[in-house]
């Protein structure tokens, strides 16, 4: 598999990418339901939003993309300030490169201070996390094929 050639620190990238995509993946899935559930009935953007999830963000009024960008830029800067060695620190056979104290995933938000002190608690929910991320992502691609596929949002399947 991916982890036979690689090297600790390869493995660690990939972990990193493991988990931010992961959770990703599990805002995008709760966001394909809650942005069909609530169509029509939101106060945002004068509830003009419409049709199955995959066509939501095109249709947010002009300014606003811009906007989401730069919140979403905003918030990788400061991942990556936390969590990369600086590339001019790096060599330049090592691109991305980690810190060597930095945790995949840890970039120390935890405003409801849920994370657990005990080590094999913190490995437990850990875990969860992998697990529910490699669910979200599967289930985000299968919300993006059908919408895809058929043009009705995943609540119209439902329904119907």
């Amino acid at each position: 598999g991916f982890a036979e050639k690689a090297d600790e620190k390869t493995l660690k990238r990939y972990r990193e990418a493991e988990v931010t995509h992961g959770r990703v993946a599990m805002l995008a899935a709760v966001g394909f339901l809650v942005g069909e559930a609530v169509e029509g009935s939101s106060f945002l953007f004068d509830a003009q939003i419409s049709g199955p999830a995959i066509t939501h963000f095109l249709q947010v009024p002009d300014g606003w993309d811009a906007l989401i960008i730069t919140f979403i830029g905003a918030a990788e800067a400061q991942r990556a300030q936390i969590g990369w060695v600086d590339p001019a620190d790096a060599s330049y056979d090592q691109p991305g490169l980690l810190r060597d104290e930095y945790y995949p995933g840890d970039i120390g938000f935890d405003p409801l201070g849920i994370k657990p002190e005990d080590p094999e608690e913190l490995n437990l929910m850990i875990t969860k996390e992998l697990q529910n991320g490699r669910l979200a992502m599967l289930a985000a691609a299968g919300f993006l094929a059908q919408e895809a596929v058929d043009g009705k949002g995943i609540l119209e399947h439902f329904s119907s």
